[in-house]
C-alpha cells in the first residue's frame, strides 16, 4: 500500500481546504474541515490507482521536501 504526499492550502475565497497529489492525474479534492479532505482525498487516490496503469503505479511520485522561496513584487 503506497503512502503518498498531498499538498493542502486553504483557498482564501471560498474557506475551503484544497488538497492535490502532484503527479497523479485527477488526484484533487476539497471540503470544508481537514478530517473530511482526508476522507475525500484517500477515496480520490484510490479511484485514481484504480484507474492507473500497472506500469505506472510502479513510478509513483517519491516525496523530497518542502522549499519556501521569498520573492519581492
Amino acid at each position: 500500500m503506497p503512502t503518498l504526499t498531498a499538498y493542502i492550502e486553504k483557498d482564501p475565497e471560498t474557506g475551503l481546504y484544497v488538497a492535490i497529489v502532484p503527479g497523479i492525474p485527477g488526484a484533487h479534492t476539497q471540503a470544508v474541515t481537514l478530517d473530511e479532505l482526508q476522507e475525500n482525498l484517500k477515496e480520490v487516490l484510490e479511484l485514481c490507482l484504480e484507474e492507473m496503469e500497472p506500469e505506472n503505479k510502479q513510478q509513483l511520485p517519491q516525496f523530497v521536501g518542502i522549499q519556501q522561496v521569498e520573492v519581492s513584487v
